[in-house]
Order: structure tokens, then sequence, then C-alpha cells
């Protein structure tokens, strides 16, 4: 199963209410959103849960402060969790405030984040 568009649309809309410029990509199973060519959040479809989790690239400093939040976990695809990166599951982005809050804690992130190596072909 593909991701949920609504999830997608309502990520666009706030990006676009805070005139951030992005690009999507097909990533993970899922949809992720590109600011300045660098991973800032995204869509991943759980197939173990059965459900969409929003993905979030915080930094290390705000994981601690928003793990403490309601649906909220690290960010783990293979058994070691990601620093610096949270799942949240739908009912911790269900309302728009929630959502918001993990998109623009992604968004203030973004400048300090390290851009990924470019892979030599």
């Amino acid at each position: 199963m593909a991701y949920d568009e609504f999830i997608a649309d309502r990520i666009r809309r706030v990006f676009k209410e805070q005139n951030v410029d992005f690009f999507t990509k097909n990533m993970f199973g899922g949809l992720v959103f590109m600011v300045d060519n660098k991973m800032c959040c995204g869509i991943h479809f759980d197939k173990k849960k059965n459900t969409d989790l929003l993905m979030a690239r915080i930094g290390e400093k705000s994981t601690e402060e928003a793990l403490k939040r309601d649906g909220c976990h690290p960010m783990d695809f293979t058994g070691r969790p990601m620093k610096g990166y949270v799942f949240v599951t739908p009912d911790g982005f269900d309302l728009d405030d929630d959502l918001e809050y993990y998109l623009t804690l992604a968004i203030a992130f973004n400048p300090f984040a390290p851009a990924s190596k470019k892979r030599k072909r």
C-alpha cells in the first residue's frame, strides 16, 4: 500500500504557508519532502503496523523534547534508531497544530542538517 495522499497534501499546505521551497521524492516506500536538497520530513507506510508514519528530521537537540509528545518515537528502520529523526504515529499528528509542530522543527533544523554525500556512479 502507498502512503496517504491526504497527509502529503497537509504537509504541502504547511510548507507553502511557511514559504518553504521544497520538492518531493519517492523514497523508503513513501514520500520524502526535500528542502535545500536535504531530507526534511516525509511519510512512511509501516507494513508491520499497517499505518502511515510521519518522519521528521528535527535534530538531536529537539528530539528529546519531541519524544515526550504522544505518538512520537525514535526513527528506527533497522533496529538502531537514527539520531535526530523521529517517527510520529497518526494520533500524534492528527491535529493541524501537532503536524505543524513537527514540520516547524524539521524546517528550523534543515539549514543545520548535513547534506548526504553524493554517490559516485
